[in-house]
This record gives structure tokens, sequence and C-alpha cells, in this order.
């Protein structure tokens, strides 16, 4: 190490080796805790249902009979819990953070499972926000996990990066929804997976279109989608493409998303299982 150093290598004119070489971030997983694979599930924006699809995921690969679990790190916006009718809080002890466990044994943890009361708001700084995303990732006890599922939350910022460096993601799933805008902010996310050197599993589209109860023909509400053009100009496969359904809004109110089958999902499903076999 050189005597200019100064341990901040943002700012630090010395020449140290370690600056010229990739630090792994990585954490260690609690000594008690087994996790086989990680996917993250990421948008651009807010509002395109990112945790409605990371719910309805990890409910199919459960019922295709792996030990799936849900890491929250949407911290100022959990809705995980509310999604799966989880209203107990999470305990613990001397060796870890117990997470809660669903009706179908999904395990779960998110800030509202530590809450006094799910409406009280979260004001945190990036750094503590990411911090917490780290504790939930290292201090848990995940029990003989097959795949977890991250709900990141929306953009680019401290805590979708915290989770990028910090936990080995196997891949990501991008969300989107039709519109101009939300195309460009996809990109957004893909430029960031690829600096970043995480693989894309693929994209889902969601609120598609609408099928009309009394025509039975399909609407689409937000136009056409342009999803094709930015797959291919990535080279990323459409994984699935999700209709507006007022069942699974129902549901996720309700606390009743594991009740829901899609097959959209479940061909979805079945290509990121192929793709980390």
């Amino acid at each position: 190490m050189s005597e200019e150093c100064t341990h901040n290598c943002s700012s630090c004119h010395a020449d140290c080796p370690s600056k010229n070489s990739p630090r792994d971030m990585t954490e260690k997983l609690n000594p008690y805790s087994s996790v086989k694979k990680v996917i993250g599930i990421v948008s651009g924006k807010g509002g395109v249902g990112k945790s409605l699809v990371t719910s309805m995921l990890a409910c199919e690969f459960n019922r295709k009979g792996s030990h799936t679990a849900v890491l929250d790190a949407d911290i100022t916006g959990p809705s995980i819990p509310k999604a799966f009718g989880i209203t107990e809080h999470a305990m613990g002890n001397d060796k870890g953070i117990l997470p809660v466990t669903t009706k179908s044994g999904i395990e779960l943890m998110s800030i509202n499972l530590l809450l006094q009361n799910e409406t009280d708001p979260v004001i945190w700084r990036g750094p503590v926000l990411a911090g917490t995303v780290k504790q939930f990732w290292k201090d848990v006890i995940w029990n003989n996990i097959d795949y977890l599922f991250v709900d990141m939350p929306p953009g680019t910022g401290d805590v979708p990066l915290t989770v990028f460096q910090s936990m080995p993601l196997d891949g990501i799933v991008i969300v989107t929804s039709p519109q101009d805008l939300v195309a460009m902010i996809v990109t957004k996310a893909v430029n960031m997976a690829n600096m970043m050197e995480i693989p894309i599993l693929g994209i889902v589209e969601n609120m598609s279109w609408f099928e009309c109860s009394e025509c039975g023909k399909r609407h689409y509400p937000f136009g056409k989608s342009k999803l094709e053009e930015t797959a291919r100009k990535y080279g990323l496969d459409i994984l699935a493409r999700l209709p507006i359904n007022p069942e699974n809004a129902d549901a996720c109110d309700h606390g009743k998303i594991e009740d829901i089958k899609s097959g959209d999902i479940a061909s979805a499903a079945a290509i990121i299982e192929s793709k980390l076999q």
C-alpha cells in the first residue's frame, strides 16, 4: 500500500494494486443458510408490477417442487407480505433472523415483517437502506433454498447497486410495460446489468392487454408493444406478456397470490429454469 493512500479509492491519487484490481464485494451468507440460485427482479421505474411478477414466479417454482424464498429489497415500498397475506412478525435467535413462511412453504423476509405496524413509513437515507438489504442476505437464516427471488426497488440507485454488488446473482428478470417511456427505462436497466456483468434472463411485459368480457377481443390500453424491438436490439428473450387481470390485483389485495395460476408465468419459469441449469 502506498504511503499516499487515503483509504478512499474514489478520491485517492495513489497508485495502489488494490485500486487497480477489482474487489469482491459479495457478502457471505449466514453460516446456517443455504441458497443455491439467486434471481433479481428489476424494473427501471415503479408501477409496472415488479412485485407481482416476483411473487408469481416464486409461487410457480414452488409448485414445481423447488423450495423458494423472496427477499423484499424494496425497503421503502414493501408489498410482498401483503400479497401473501402475512401479518406476523419475523423472529430471531442467537444464530440469526428467521424468515416468515407462507402457507405453501415459501420463505419471506421484508422490512414490514420487522416494523410494529405495516403502514409505518421507512424514512431512511440510502446507506441505511443498503445496509438493511445486506442484513436480509447475510443475517437471515435461509433454509435450504433452491431459488431466492430478490424483489428490488425501481431504478438504478443505491439499493439495486447494493444487490448487484453484495449478492451472487445468477441472473435478473426485467419487468416492463408497453409504454414508449418504459422502453427507454428498460434500456437503463439493461445497461446497468451489462456494466455489472449480471446475466439477463429475459423480460416480462406486464399490463400488455386486456380481454373484453363482452366482445372477447383483446384491447391494448397503452398501445401496441414495441418490446420485440428492444429485445432484438439487446438479444434478450421475452419470457412472458401478462394481461391486465383484475383477479391478480384482487389476490394481492387479499393476500391470496398463492392461489393464482398463470400459464404465461409457468412458461417464463420453464425458460428461466432451463437457463440456470
